[in-house]
């Protein structure tokens, strides 16, 4: 296998119709980057539209969000990503779907994109995912018709999360609940305590503070 992962980060930048802007969360990104990168992958960006993904939990007092965005390489990556037509699944060992709030908006529903983890998936790849990042995983088919998450440990930003921040009423769905309705069972810790679930090659965080967390779980999947 490729020593590639791909991660896909959101290209929605408003958060429903409150006109707060929003993107991908930067350390949701950046933690599991520094993991996979310092092991030696080399990191693609996919996007549902491609180019300049917008980012969000802008904070460069985060050393790790730091070293990424001065990374000329990987900023000039983020900031032309690929579409999905682009991307050849048979390069990556993994795939990795970052969270922000803007993935409720353009994950689930993007076909080409559920296509590339199942197939990287189906080729005895990783699938993981962070935060709100598992909207990415709720509609992913296998080739036999089952949902990636059928039957499987998962979690996700929780539907107490969501309240927490006072999004519950704009998101377009409940995450946590989608899961479950697609056959997942759903773990969860309070809120904001890291929390990864690893359940084969399927690997997902609740929340920011995990993101490191399944960097590290992917990471130890690909070794």
């Amino acid at each position: 296998m490729a020593k590639k992962v791909l991660f896909v980060v959101t290209s929605h930048d408003k958060k429903g119709n409150t006109g707060e802007p929003t993107g991908f969360y930067l350390g949701e990104v950046s933690h599991p980057w520094e993991v996979l990168h310092n092991a030696g992958y080399d990191i693609d960006f996919v996007s549902p539209e491609g180019g300049k993904a917008p980012v969000d939990g802008f904070d460069l007092t985060d050393p790790v969000n730091k070293a990424f965005w001065e990374n000329k390489e990987y900023r000039h990556k983020i900031e032309n990503t690929k579409k999905p037509e682009e991307v050849n699944p048979a390069d990556y060992s993994a795939v990795f779907y970052a969270g922000g709030h803007g993935a409720m908006w353009d994950f689930a529903d993007n076909k080409a994109l559920a296509a590339i983890a199942a197939k990287i998936y189906e080729a005895g790849g990783i699938v993981g995912a962070v935060c709100h990042g598992p909207a990415g995983l709720v509609n992913i088919k296998l080739s036999d018709g089952s949902y990636l998450v059928s039957n499987k440990k998962v979690n996700a930003f929780t539907n107490e999360e969501e309240i927490a921040v006072k999004m519950d009423k704009e998101v377009p769905f409940a995450l946590e609940n989608k899961l479950i309705e697609h056959g997942a069972k759903f773990e969860k810790s309070g809120l904001w305590q890291p929390h990864v679930t690893v359940d084969g090659r399927l690997v997902t965080g609740q929340n920011p503070q995990s993101a490191k967390g399944v960097g590290e779980a992917i990471l130890k999947l690909l070794k």
